[in-house]
C-alpha cells in the first residue's frame, strides 16, 4: 500500500473526535491470510469530525469513498468505511469509547446484552467490545486510554463467566426442547433456525468457559475444537448436525436428539 497501517493510524488519530486507533481481527492475533483485511477500530469520544474523516479518506483511496457516522450502520457496528487501498481491503470500524468502557463495566458485573446487527447472524453480544480490545494491537492513542482498557480487559471477569455459562446453555437447552415439537410438525424453518442458534450458543459458553473471548462467529467453531474440556468431535458433530438437517418429521427429530445430546454434554464440562 502507497500508506501505511501505522502512518494510516496516525493521521487517523489528528481528525477530531478520535481518541484512538487499534489493528483488529486476523491481522492482530497473527493469524491472518496474505489477502486478509486491515481491521482497524478508530475509537471516538463526542462529536466526530466526519468531513475531516471522509477527506482523509479520499486522499488514502485517490477518490471520493462512503464514509459511514455513528448510527448509520445499526445500534452497534455503528459506523465507518470499507476501503480499498492498493487492492488491499481496510476497514474502518467506529467504537464510541465511552460505550466500550460502559460495557466493560456490565462485564465485570456479569452483565451482558445480545443486539441485532446486519452480519451478526447469531446477534452482536456486548462482551465484543472488551474482546477486541482485550486482543487487538494499539496503533494510536492520545491520551494512553486504550492501552490502560487493554491492559484492564487482559484478565476475563469471572461474573461474567459464570453469567454466559448459566444462561446460555440454559437458552440453548430451551431452544432444543422447542425444536423437538417443531420436528413433530417437520417445521424446517424453526428446527434450523433453533438448532444453529443452538449450536452458536454452545460455542459462546466454551469460550466463556475458557476464559476466552469470542468476537464472531467467524472461525468459533474451530477456535473451540481446540480447546481443552471441549466434548470429543464437538465441532464436527456440530458440522454435521447443521449440514444435515433433513426435511421429514423422522430426520429432523434425529438432529434435534443429536443436538440435545451436544447440550447435555457441554453442560456437563461447565458443571464438572
Amino acid at each position: 500500500m502507497t500508506i501505511g497501517i501505522t502512518d494510516m493510524a496516525a493521521r487517523l488519530v489528528k481528525v477530531p473526535g478520535v481518541v484512538g486507533v487499534m489493528l483488529g481481527g486476523s491481522r492482530a492475533r497473527g493469524e491472518h491470510a496474505p489477502d486478509s483485511d486491515w481491521d482497524l477500530g478508530v475509537y471516538y469520544r463526542g462529536p466526530l469530525d466526519m468531513e475531516r474523516l471522509r477527506a482523509l479518506a479520499a486522499e488514502v483511496v485517490g477518490g471520493p469513498v462512503e464514509v459511514a457516522g455513528p448510527g448509520e450502520w445499526g445500534p452497534w457496528v455503528n459506523g465507518g468505511a470499507w476501503l480499498d487501498v492498493d487492492g488491499q481491503a481496510v476497514d474502518w470500524i467506529l467504537r464510541d469509547v465511552d460505550r466500550v468502557r460502559a460495557v466493560w463495566e456490565d462485564c465485570r458485573a456479569g452483565r451482558y446484552e445480545v443486539g441485532t446487527q446486519a452480519g451478526h447472524p447469531l446477534g452482536f453480544w456486548s462482551p465484543c467490545y472488551v474482546g477486541e480490545v482485550a486482543l487487538g494491537r494499539v496503533l494510536a492513542d492520545r491520551g494512553g486510554e486504550l492501552g490502560e482498557l487493554r491492559a484492564e480487559a487482559g484478565r476475563y471477569p469471572e461474573p461474567l463467566r459464570e453469567a454466559l455459562t448459566a444462561g446460555v446453555v440454559w437458552e440453548a437447552g430451551f431452544l432444543v426442547s422447542n425444536a423437538a415439537k417443531s420436528a413433530r410438525r417437520g417445521d424446517v424453518l424453526h428446527v434450523s433456525l433453533s438448532l444453529s442458534r443452538a449450536v452458536g450458543l454452545l460455542v459462546q459458553a466454551l469460550f466463556a468457559h475458557h476464559r476466552r473471548w469470542c468476537l464472531n462467529e467467524k472461525g468459533a467453531m474451530a477456535a473451540v475444537a481446540g480447546m481443552p474440556d471441549t466434548p470429543a468431535g464437538f465441532a464436527g458433530r456440530a458440522e454435521s448436525l447443521l449440514g444435515e438437517l433433513g426435511a421429514g418429521a423422522r430426520e429432523l427429530g434425529e438432529r434435534v436428539a443429536r443436538a440435545g445430546g451436544l447440550v447435555d454434554e457441554v453442560r456437563a464440562v461447565l458443571a464438572g
